[in-house]
């Protein structure tokens, strides 16, 4: 326990120093007006899209995702698929499984949406060796984790699973990479088990991983004893497990604020001030870090405690 201690203070004085140096973010929880470009199917099921507004769009990273919102008022998250250089454009690909997803397969081009983002739940980050595991429509957030990867010409591997090939997008696009195992069921008999997944992965590799659910089971199963980094795809914010409520008080604006166990201290900060911003809503980004009164930094997405805050 005195071990445990020990590295929490640890990691809250590194937030400190970090959050004094970190520059001033803007909110991404902003609306951007965007039109259907181009629909082009990618696999059985799965169509990806082309979103722009004829203007240069905000900048986003490998594993930013979007909310998008369909015209019947119905809003989803999507992967950005697409290359983030490219600035006139966003791309995602959705797979039709439900009445959000068949709606998007609806969508002609000259089709008003709303975007809001992007977001980053799922950054790439270390400077490699990388393995991304991925699976059917999972591919969408590793796809541009895949090119970074290239361009920096670090370590990498990436497996990828799906029924069949018919059913897995961007296959093409990936067959150009020697490092893509590129593995369908139909081709193998059976699903890949997490220990396949995982065979070859380059000592002290950090796994990226995204798809269906027994497929990340399997490969939290299997990388129980590893000791590097492991990150998974989650568009939602983790749950609040046992957390005891506290308050917060806002010195520029003189409110007291009083956070419940089951809250976050950033969604009862944003219902007094809307615009605070925000991203991963998992402690990752900084993005919500707020310094606080003693010189501190609080990142109100995941630190909890009594605080007087700089807002």
């Amino acid at each position: 326990m005195s071990a445990m201690v020990g590295v929490v203070g640890v990691y809250r004085r590194l937030s400190q120093v970090s959050g004094k140096r970190r520059p001033q973010v803007r909110a991404v929880d902003r609306d951007l007006p965007l039109t259907v470009e181009a629909v082009r199917p990618e696999a059985e099921g799965v169509v990806s899209l082309r979103l722009a507004n004829g203007a240069p769009l905000p900048g986003w990273r490998p594993g930013a995702h979007v909310d998008l919102v369909l015209p019947s008022g119905r809003v989803r998250q999507y992967s950005l698929c697409g290359d983030p250089s490219e600035k006139d454009h966003y791309r995602i690909a959705v797979r039709k499984i439900g009445a959000a997803s068949a709606e998007v397969h609806t969508l002609t081009p000259g089709t008003r949406v709303t975007v809001r983002g992007p977001r980053t739940a799922f950054p790439l980050v270390g400077q490699g060796p990388f393995l991304f595991v991925a699976g059917g429509i999972g591919i969408t957030p590793i796809l541009p984790m895949v090119r970074r990867c290239v361009e920096l010409g670090v370590d990498w591997r990436l497996v990828y699973t799906g029924r069949s090939r018919a059913s897995m997008p961007f296959v093409d696009e990936l067959a150009a990479y020697e490092r893509a195992w590129i593995r369908p069921d139909t081709e193998y008999g059976i699903p890949a088990s997490g220990a396949e997944l995982l065979d070859g992965m380059p000592d002290g590799a950090a796994v990226y991983c995204c798809g269906p659910v027994p497929m990340i089971t399997g490969v939290r199963v299997d990388l129980a004893l590893t000791t590097g980094a492991v990150h998974f795809e989650r568009f939602a914010p983790p749950p609040i497990v046992a957390g005891e409520p506290f308050r917060l008080t806002l010195r520029r604006s003189g409110r007291v604020l009083d956070v419940p166990g089951d809250r976050s201290a950033l969604d009862v900060v944003r219902e007094v001030l809307p615009d605070t911003p925000y991203s991963c809503r998992q402690g990752f980004c900084g993005t919500c870090a707020v310094p606080t009164a003693d010189g501190g930094s609080m990142r109100i997405c995941v630190d909890r405690g009594p605080a007087v805050l700089e807002l």
